[in-house]
């Protein structure tokens, strides 16, 4: 099983790479999902991490579903991380009723290329999750990050299950939302080749009264990831 930790900075991504983690999902802004992160951190990942590091481009926190300028934004994103040498794109785009957006998504898809491309949790939106994975398989997309339309991929247990039997061998599903040492197990013996997390533990303010030092989360808490790498290794 191979464990994808979700990075938002350089310092976490370069954590995740310390711990032993497989690869690394960056982006910026966790506690909004996660969007694209900067050029200057995409740079600094590239130039300093050995391990693959794919990117989340989401243009903004909130749907998915983007005007014709943010749209234009993601493939300038996609091209940029093309030549930086990232190995993976992470990302998706919805119709308004929450159905796939084919054509876009397509349009995504091919312009990443040769890189890997990840369906990322738009697809727990989408109002038919069956008939949603057909399509990326018939699309082409390589990996689907899901929580199994639950708030966490705990609760969404059944329908992953489900998803990786429908996939078959056509697309990885890799299930991501609350999963840490204390559950991990339960994917791991269900299974799944790989799975996501964040791996982070809270900060506190370093000035209580400042409203702009509000509290955040640092993604990559070393002895976390590493007590996740020993029970899948070892389970």
């Amino acid at each position: 099983m191979k464990l994808e930790i979700c990075a938002n900075s350089v310092q976490s991504a370069l954590n995740a790479q310390e711990a032993g983690a497989h690869r690394i999902e960056i982006c910026s802004e966790l506690s909004l999902g996660g969007i694209t992160p900067s050029y200057g951190v995409l740079k600094e990942i590239s130039k300093q991490l050995q391990i693959d590091a794919f990117v989340l481009i989401r243009p903004r926190a909130g749907n998915f579903v983007y005007s014709k300028i943010e749209f234009e934004v993601m493939k300038q994103n996609i091209s940029l991380c093309k030549e930086l040498g990232f190995k993976g794109i992470v990302s998706g785009v919805l119709n308004a009723d929450h159905s796939i957006n084919l054509q876009r998504t397509k349009e995504l898809l091919e312009l990443s290329k040769p890189l890997s491309f990840t369906f990322h949790r738009a697809f727990d939106e989408v109002p038919n999750a069956k008939e949603a994975l057909k399509q990326l398989i018939h699309l082409g997309v390589n990996r689907l990050l899901t929580s199994g339309q639950k708030e966490n991929a705990t609760q969404g247990i059944t329908l992953l299950i489900a998803l990786q039997q429908l996939a078959k061998n056509k697309l990885i599903i890799i299930p991501g939302s609350g999963i840490h040492s204390k559950n991990v197990l339960l994917f791991k013996e269900a299974g799944f080749q790989e799975i996501h997390t964040s791996a982070s533990r809270p900060l506190s303010k370093l000035n209580p009264n400042s409203y702009f030092d509000a509290p955040i989360q640092t993604a990559s808490y070393i002895p976390e990831i590493k007590e996740i790498l020993k029970i899948i290794k070892h389970a």
